[in-house]
């Protein structure tokens, strides 16, 4: 089971959010909670919205264990790009490129590998 959040239109490029992203990938959730709370920058604070987002989803919707959850997969890919214009010299125009990312984070449960009970690998006697 997964449970997934998604923030779109958020008004950061991709390149001051993805190594943010990079940090948590893989991370349980609380581990993942805490770097994103010390990490400095307005990046670790949106990034940390958009995964307590799916820790909510994956408490209510889907009845998971919030102990048992990590970061499965994370990413900020590129959103629309707004271009602006600012003067230039000698009566030009130069663009200003105003970048947008899409933020999505999926949580999953870790399998638990449990061996039964009274079971050796080596042979019985």
């Amino acid at each position: 089971m997964e449970a997934k959040a998604v923030a779109k239109y958020v008004r950061m490029s991709p390149s001051k959010l993805k190594p943010v992203t990079d940090l948590v990938r893989g991370k349980d959730l609380k581990e993942a909670l805490t770097i994103l709370k010390f990490t400095p920058g307005k990046g670790s604070e949106l990034v940390e919205k958009v995964v307590m987002s799916a820790a909510a989803n994956a408490e209510n919707n889907h009845d998971m264990d919030p102990d048992n959850l990590y970061v499965a997969e994370i990413y900020a890919n590129q959103g629309p790009t707004m271009k602006r214009y600012r003067a230039g010299a000698r009566g030009r125009a130069s663009m200003i490129l105003k970048r947008s990312s899409h933020i999505g984070v999926t949580l999953r449960e870790k399998e638990t590998t449990e061996t039964e009970g009274g079971q050796s690998n080596g042979a019985e006697s």
